[in-house]
């Protein structure tokens, strides 16, 4: 048996708690490029820890999953946050736990909107990527260096991650 989670949408306040929301609305911070580009500037702070440690920027491509899906492990990295950015148009998936205790709690599922990024933060229990779409293409900005920067915990029940 499964228990289910329903997906919300992703704001920045209910995200605040695991994160950054990266998107571009509003006015832009600055127009640059003879006024032909706006750019919202320095929106997260790429959180890194350990000796020779750097930001760097990776290209993952994540097989489609679908819905419902079914969440059987979360992971989390404690030595740097880590950006998703989709290369297509496309929403996907977010899954979150709160930290209780150095375990995640409840997990709670957020669907991206077209042109949505976000920032876990550094120790954040989090999914797998989880596009809902082809070709499943993402630049990621995350830690690079020395140290175990990764934690999994299997969960003893699976989830079903599911519309309302």
């Amino acid at each position: 048996m499964s228990r289910t989670i329903t997906i919300e949408s992703l704001t920045r306040e209910a995200f605040s708690p695991f994160g950054d929301v990266l998107e571009a609305t509003g006015e832009p911070d600055k127009v640059i490029n003879q006024g032909l580009c706006g750019r919202y500037h320095d929106l997260v702070d790429i959180d890194l820890s350990g000796d020779g440690a750097k930001a760097g920027i990776s290209l993952f491509k994540s097989d489609r999953r679908t819905l419902p899906y079914r969440l059987e492990m979360v992971e989390r990295h404690p030595l740097g946050s880590q950006a998703f950015l989709p290369m297509t148009h496309e929403s996907f998936l977010v899954i979150v736990c709160p930290d209780e205790n150095g375990k995640p709690g409840e997990p709670r599922a957020f669907m991206t909107a077209p042109g949505q990024g976000i920032n876990f933060h550094k120790g954040t229990w989090h999914g797998v990527l989880t596009p809902l779409s082809e070709p499943g293409l993402f630049a990621v900005v995350d830690r690079i260096g020395p140290g175990d920067n990764l934690e999994e915990v299997w969960f003893d029940e699976a989830y079903l991650v599911a519309q309302g």
